[in-house]
C-alpha cells in the first residue's frame, strides 16, 4: 500500500476518562465514558468518533463509486451505530451498523 495521509492523534488523562487532540490541532477533545458504561457522560467517547469518522468515509466511497455508474447520490446520507461489550474471551469487541 502506498500511504499518502497519516492521521496523528494523542489520548492523554485517564483513557477514556481524558483527551484527545490531533497533531494539527484540528481535533481537540475532552472524553468521558458514557452513562451507559458507568460514565459522566460529558465528552466525546472513542465510539463516537469511530462512528463519525467511518461514517463519512463510507458516504465518500458512496459517492466516488456514483460518480463513476453515474448515479445520482446527490441526496446521500451514511449513518453509522457503533456499538461495543464485552466478549465470552474476556475482551471487549465493536458492532458497527451502516445505514445509507
Amino acid at each position: 500500500m502506498k500511504i499518502i495521509y497519516t492521521a496523528e492523534a494523542l489520548a492523554t488523562g485517564e483513557g477514556r476518562n481524558g483527551h484527545a487532540r490531533t497533531s494539527d490541532g484540528k481535533l481537540d477533545v475532552n472524553l468521558a465514558i458514557p452513562t451507559e458504561m458507568g460514565g459522566n457522560g460529558e465528552g466525546a467517547n472513542p465510539e463516537q468518533l469511530f462512528a463519525a469518522g467511518y461514517a463519512a468515509c463510507f458516504h465518500s466511497a458512496l459517492q466516488m463509486v456514483a460518480r463513476q455508474e453515474g448515479a445520482d447520490v446527490s441526496d446521500s446520507a451514511v449513518g453509522a451505530r457503533v456499538g461495543i461489550g464485552p466478549t465470552d474471551a474476556g475482551g471487549f469487541a465493536l458492532a458497527v451498523t451502516l445505514e445509507v
